[in-house]
């Protein structure tokens, strides 16, 4: 199929649609749906998640609410979308019954609006900011947009019959991407593997493989160079600590120009680590936080980020999902980062809680550390870097590509149900 314009045009009269086709209608959004309100317990309605993606059966790791008897009813084909900005976009046409939290606004399509058209349309980004933009709140970030507000939202639709090959077209449009952005994910995966085996090789290993080995005693390392020594985290970083977030609501604890405060949050896939967030001195004194010297590693102990660490790039304090470890004489920071990096499947898994698992800093300072030679922890981080290099920028390439996918993807989808181009 190809797109053109559709020969005649007229003014919606709604900012956010502008210029529709003439033979389109203009709505409000209640004239095509109905909110369904019905309380059900979620053992009557198995839960679902509702996620960027779409609404899908909760997993069974999902940390769960107290509050299983008190839920929405959803049946197929009814469209689901979360209420709140901070979870701008999740939003989906449910494949399944099921039950979801209260917080999530439930609409039964009427016989005027095709289930696949509607998802296309409510989760394109012209009308996710639309949706959003009519939510009210105290909080600048953080808001809600309750039914009697979206019910008012006015919709363009086509005829029944436009609006099914609209959508045929559009799936068959998001396979041809979601493959091309499947491609590009595998060859992420396949470097990224390749990675971990050239860095758990060298750094558990070394370089030379005619050294005499000897038992670690370490399931996941196996054995190591004989001359090498296996010391616990906290001998080797005598001063490993951490911080707290000052209570918000307080103007004067935070400051555009005061001392940088890390977050796990700040912690990406990059080894070197950065922060916009700042703190006032007030602040500082008040919490008894301490500021950390560039070049210390931060380990993430809890959170969606758990496990993941980097390099600190500033002098700055942080939160208390934050361990950090000092600069140590007897460790090459940049040798001592590829290490925790192999070694967070194993913090992980040495983890306690249910819903959020929590690395505690004794779990991290009783991590065994191997400890080679400086000069040969430094030769074994110069050669990872050098090896690595040339993948980390294809995997940049692989990203960027996703991004740029996603981003055609998203407007295919946004011009063709807002009528700014015709499916033949």
């Amino acid at each position: 199929m190809c797109m053109e314009k559709y020969s005649e045009y007229r003014d919606s009269g709604v900012q956010w649609l502008g210029e529709i086709p003439s033979h389109w209608e203009v709505k409000r959004l209640a004239s095509y749906f109905t909110e369904r309100k019905v309380k059900v317990s979620d053992k009557e309605y198995a839960p679902l998640s509702v996620t960027k993606n779409g609404v899908f059966p909760q997993l069974d790791n999902v940390a769960k609410t107290n509050d299983g008897d008190n839920r929405k009813l959803v049946l197929s084909d009814d469209f689901v979308i979360n209420s709140r900005s901070d979870r701008k976009g999740s939003s989906g046409v449910a494949k399944q019954d099921g039950s979801v939290s209260l917080i999530n606004i439930v609409l039964r399509p009427r016989k005027n609006i095709y289930p696949g058209f509607c998802n296309y349309l409510l989760k394109c980004y012209s009308f996710v900011e639309e949706y959003y933009r009519n939510g009210r709140g105290i909080v600048a970030d953080l808001w809600t947009t309750r039914y009697d507000e979206m019910k008012a939202i006015k919709i363009s639709v086509p005829p029944i019959t436009e609006q099914k090959a609209i959508t045929t077209y559009l799936d068959r449009i998001k396979v041809k991407f979601d493959e091309a952005i499947a491609q590009q994910q595998k060859m992420i995966d396949l470097l990224n593997e390749r990675k971990q085996i050239i860095i758990n090789n060298a750094v558990t290993k070394g370089l030379n493989p005619d050294v005499p080995m000897k038992d670690s005693g370490v399931d996941w390392i196996g054995e190591i160079p004989e001359h090498w020594k296996i010391m616990k985290t906290s001998f080797v970083y005598t001063h490993i600590g951490s911080g707290t977030t000052p209570r918000s609501g307080q103007d004067d604890y935070y400051s555009d120009d005061g001392i940088p405060f890390l977050q796990t949050g700040d912690l990406g896939d990059d080894y070197i680590v950065n922060t916009l967030k700042r703190i006032s001195f007030k602040a500082l004194k008040e919490f008894k936080l301490k500021i950390y010297k560039r070049n210390s590693i931060v380990i993430a102990m809890y959170g969606a980020t758990i496990g993941k660490l980097g390099i600190l790039n500033i002098d700055t304090s942080v939160n208390q999902a934050c361990c950090v470890l000092p600069e140590s004489k007897m460790m090459d920071v940049k040798y001592s980062f590829y290490y925790f990096m192999m070694a967070r499947p194993d913090l992980i898994m040495k983890s306690k809680g249910g819903g959020q698992p929590n690395i505690s800093q004794d779990t991290i300072k009783n991590e065994k550390l191997l400890v080679p030679p400086l000069k040969e922890q430094k030769e074994i981080a110069a050669y990872i870097d050098s090896v690595c290099l040339p993948m980390n920028t294809l995997i940049s390439h692989c990203y960027k590509q996703i991004s740029l996918l996603q981003e055609r993807k998203q407007i295919i989808i946004n011009e063709v149900v807002t009528g700014k181009v015709k499916v033949l």
